[in-house]
């Protein structure tokens, strides 16, 4: 169950419908991968609402808080604005994996295709998966890309399988956020690769949370870790005006318990699914929302970012791998703790 299910409320705007970048109309896909004693991680394939992106390039832009990360097409994001591929994630030491496959893919939508940008992320789950053995192929993000859906599973699943957040199991979230510019309503959803965080440190909706679990089983191997996130939206903007978002996003994982420790890869990829860039024409009347326009979307995104790593650790499962395990989050010491502080702050 996701935050508001368990009446865990963060922030003040409403969500969309779905509660996740699914409201954009962007489909997920996983392939999970669970073998032997020691195989705990997967591919997760994020698919924006466009029958070929290199064709129908979107408006995008990314920002790095903290650069301990390995994300392949950043480079030409920052550049050119835009992206023109899937969205991938996976383990740290399959990024190039997957990124092969997704050129593979691309080439069989453009077969006069020489030159492509494709974009993965990553997250480093070396805690309960034996990262060494490489055990992602190309046809796990073939079987991602088959399985993508308006309605995709969230917690320890795809690339979140062997995620870990605040030394419990961490993965895979989503949340969104409706909001009214000027009259007219956009959605603004993160999504989350979430594998950080020190136990004392995690806070749920202003709570403590992390302090009063600290004996709970399961620490180890703390501080050092990532998070991947994605933010989507409809508000027509620019590459310029999707970084302004981004950063904003580093709010929401701030208001967590983030600190983007030494050794953690912080990093955001935002686009806006408002306007489609086609594939060579020389001229593209766009249109875009004015700065003083974006404070409502600004705070969009940082609630947004913080309920997709809360409902990440809501939704994952115990997770035993590689000689390590990791304990789901204890919704049922937590859930009291939140209500009661809740009651005690309402004026």
């Amino acid at each position: 169950m996701k935050a508001p299910e368990l009446g865990i409320r963060i922030g003040s705007l409403e969500h969309g419908e779905r509660n996740s970048i699914a409201d954009l109309g962007i489909r997920v896909g996983h392939s999970t991968l669970i073998e032997g004693d020691s195989v705990r991680t997967g591919v997760t394939v994020i698919l924006p609402p466009v029958r070929n992106p290199f064709k129908e390039r979107l408006f995008a832009s990314a920002f790095v808080m903290n650069g301990f990360s390995k994300p392949i097409g950043f480079i030409q994001v920052e550049e050119l604005g835009y992206i023109e591929t899937p969205i991938a994630l996976t383990n740290t030491l399959s990024v190039y994996t997957v990124a092969n496959a997704m050129v593979k893919h691309m080439i069989e939508l453009n077969p006069d295709l020489r030159s492509v940008s494709p974009v993965v992320m990553e997250c480093n789950d070396s805690y309960l998966n034996d990262i060494r053995k490489m055990a992602v192929q190309e046809e796990h993000y073939f079987g991602a890309l088959k399985n993508a859906s308006l309605d995709f599973k969230e917690g320890s699943v795809g690339a979140g399988t062997g995620m870990s957040a605040f030394e419990f199991k961490g993965g895979i979230g989503s949340s969104s956020r409706v909001v009214d510019v000027g009259g007219e309503e956009y959605i603004v959803a993160l999504f989350v690769l979430a594998n950080f965080g020190k136990r004392e440190d995690l806070t749920i909706a202003g709570i403590p949370v992390g302090l009063y679990l600290r004996d709970y089983p399961g620490k180890g191997s703390s501080k050092r870790g990532s998070i991947s996130m994605v933010l989507a939206t409809d508000a027509p903007l620019t590459a310029r005006g999707l970084k302004r978002l981004a950063k904003r996003a580093v709010i929401g994982l701030a208001r967590t318990g983030g600190y983007a420790y030494h050794g953690s890869g912080d990093v955001v990829l935002a686009f806006s699914t408002a306007q489609r860039i086609l594939t060579g024409k020389e001229q593209e009347i766009v249109s875009f929302l004015p700065d003083n326009s974006l404070n409502r979307l600004f705070k969009a995104t940082a609630e947004a970012t913080e309920e997709a790593i809360i409902n990440a650790l809501l939704q994952a499962e115990t997770v035993e791998g590689n000689g390590h395990v990791r304990y789901a989050l204890p919704v049922d010491r937590v859930s009291p703790l939140l209500k009661e502080t809740s009651r005690s702050l309402r004026f």
